[in-house]
């Protein structure tokens, strides 16, 4: 497995159209993980994070305007 580091460096080197699609992956992997468990905590965790970076990625663009 990679490291943070080099998943971070990997994420910086491709293509901006491909990073929703690396999002819609992660997306899907962790649905299909509550879909098999609702109780699953790791998909849990994913999803309670990514409604805060939506979040505060909203808030933070209305702030700008």
């Amino acid at each position: 497995m990679r490291t943070p580091n080099d998943l971070w460096e990997a994420l910086g080197a491709i293509d901006e159209e491909e990073t929703g699609h690396v999002l819609t992956k992660l997306f899907v992997m962790y649905e299909q993980l509550l879909e098999t468990n609702p109780q699953d905590q790791e998909a849990l965790t994913f999803f309670r994070n990514l409604d805060n970076a939506l979040t505060q990625t909203t808030e933070c663009n209305l702030n700008r305007r």
